[in-house]
């Protein structure tokens, strides 16, 4: 496929799984990618395999976040799509035995790097004339059955914290909380059968790299889902989903 894309994408959580497929996919479109995660060794892989920057970060530290950022805007340039991918997972049965720093780390990872993120690169994005952001949700936030306190509660909020963002920068920065689906990575491990509903690895690069093309731009806010949500659908449902208040989170009475 011919490059599509242009411009500087960071993407967090971007060592293994999920997020280095995304900056795999971006980086095959046509943008300058900056990979950041933990591991060093993971990040540096990646981004050579993709031409890009690697930077080691813990989105939890605001220190980090704000290296990460000013990092790529000086090496690479202005910030055109940030996808907050970073995210961790606890495997809990009770939720009232797990240690109570291992519960909250969950949300310094997914709720407060999301947070962190977004704030540290969003000032650049203004200066720039604009961007976009992606955050990587989960089904996890809305669905029925999830056994899981600590992600599931941080998956929530990242998703809310995404939808309300949107709102803030209206008409400046599209804002989109996205789920990736089930898909098989390290972070699941084999916790889960053969007979799970797996969702295919390329969907959500896929989503991603239609978000960042900005022909989605007026589903800003809208959640959604990498597989039941395909880019060449999507497209044809825009007027639909605003017009019904669609892929939104919402109490029903």
């Amino acid at each position: 496929m011919p490059s599509e894309l242009s411009g500087i994408a960071l993407v967090t959580g971007g060592g293994r799984g999920i997020g280095a497929d995304v900056a795999r996919e971006l980086a095959r479109a046509g943008m300058r990618v900056a990979v950041s995660a933990r591991t060093r060794a993971q990040v540096e892989a990646v981004a050579r395999e993709v031409s890009g920057l690697a930077i080691e970060a813990d989105v939890s530290k605001q220190a980090d976040v704000e290296r990460m950022v000013a990092e790529t805007e000086q090496q690479l340039g202005p910030i055109d799509l940030l996808v907050a991918n970073a995210g961790i997972a606890s495997w809990e049965e009770r939720a009232w035995e797990v240690p109570v720093e291992d519960w909250w780390r969950v949300q310094e990872v997914n709720v407060l790097g999301v947070y962190l993120t977004c704030r540290a690169a969003i000032p650049g994005m203004l200066r720039h004339g604009g961007g976009r952001i992606v955050i990587t949700g989960s089904g996890a936030a809305y669905l029925p059955g999830s056994s899981q306190t600590a992600y599931s509660a941080s998956k929530a909020a990242a998703v809310r914290f995404g939808e309300t963002l949107a709102s803030q920068l209206e008409g400046r920065i599209p804002v989109f909380p996205i789920s990736p689906g089930l898909v098989r990575t390290e972070l699941i491990g084999d916790r889960m059968g053969d007979d799970a509903p797996w969702t295919p690895p390329e969907c959500a690069p896929r989503l991603v790299r239609a978000l960042a093309s900005g022909r989605l731009d007026r589903l800003s806010g809208r959640y959604l889902h990498a597989e039941h949500d395909p880019p060449e659908e999507l497209e044809q449902r825009v007027e639909l989903i605003l017009a019904n208040d669609l892929n939104a989170i919402r109490l029903r009475r």
